[in-house]
């Protein structure tokens, strides 16, 4: 299929604001409010902690805040509809009487939660670890709502995903033919260009060394024209390589960030926002060079 220009001018209007991704990356705090996420940092549960984290997000200089309600690692627990539009709306209230301005993106598969979240929970960008491919009425449904969408690559559920690891050759061109399938079908349905965000997938469906491999190959996403995020906070890609705790791998993922961000990523979405920002702003600055500036 036909793709964009590579050095199109990549923007995004949210919440009233133009976001140009061509000109500086930008990161994305994660705030998960649920008990059993993979990162046991990043679990959130009461007012308290909610309000807190919001604050600590913007305070560091996220661009975006990605809610969590239901968390997609391996044997974590089934969370009904229900449930997790619950833990969500809870989010997305606090969020909205706190920074009426703040751009809010929702980690869900599921369509029917995905539309609450938009049209009732005022949020402004879908994040669909399953890119479609779990629930058959998402792609249409982000195409009706016409919000910035997140398609990342992932085959099977969150409980199955990582028995389906097989590639034929490199790893990076089997993700990219997969999410082309997904990507022609949404954009079949109505989705403008300028909605559409990719992202790789690390951790899902990839075995350790495929997600390094796919690392390397990340430049191959570039040339489609679409904004590329690049999601691999405390991932076990880290702790399995290095030894240690999701807990112990803020350096991991600081130095994963870096590359990912020469590689041409121009969304980080991370649990440190701090050290996140401070990793954009020195590619930036040795970018300002490169560039004779």
């Amino acid at each position: 299929m036909n793709t964009l220009s590579p050095d199109r001018h990549m923007t995004l209007q949210v919440r009233g604001r133009l976001l140009d991704l061509t000109r500086q990356p930008v990161v994305m705090g994660i705030l998960n409010h649920t008990p059993d996420s993979f990162y046991a940092g990043s679990r959130i549960r009461t007012d308290r902690q909610i309000h807190d984290r919001i604050e600590q997000i913007l305070d560091e200089g996220a661009e975006m805040i990605d809610v969590g309600g239901y968390s997609s690692r391996p044997d974590a627990a089934d969370v009904s509809p229900e449930e997790e539009w619950r833990r969500l709306r809870e989010v997305l209230t606090a969020i909205r009487e706190v920074h009426s301005d703040a751009i809010v993106s929702v980690d869900t598969f599921r369509a029917e939660v995905a539309r609450k979240c938009i049209e009732e929970g005022d949020a402004d960008i879908i994040n669909d670890v399953s890119g479609g491919i779990i629930d058959g009425d998402m792609l249409r449904t982000v195409a009706e709502l016409q919000v910035p969408y997140i398609l990342m690559h992932m085959r099977g559920t969150p409980k199955t995903m990582q028995s389906l690891c097989e590639y034929e050759g490199r790893v990076a061109d089997g993700v990219l033919d997969e999410m082309m399938v997904q990507l022609k079908r949404v954009k079949e349905l109505g989705l403008r260009d300028e909605n559409i965000i990719l992202d790789p997938g690390y951790g899902f469906s990839k075995t350790t060394d495929q997600n390094y491999e796919l690392m390397a190959d990340l430049g191959k996403f570039m040339p489609l024209g679409y904004p590329v995020l690049v999601g691999i906070s405390r991932k076990s890609m880290l702790y399995r390589l290095l030894g240690g705790t999701p807990q112990e791998m803020l350096n991991g993922t600081t130095v994963l960030n870096t590359y990912a961000l020469l590689e041409g990523a121009h969304i980080i979405r991370v649990h440190d926002v701090r050290e996140a920002v401070e990793a954009v702003k020195i590619v930036q600055k040795i970018r300002s060079f490169d560039r004779g500036n």
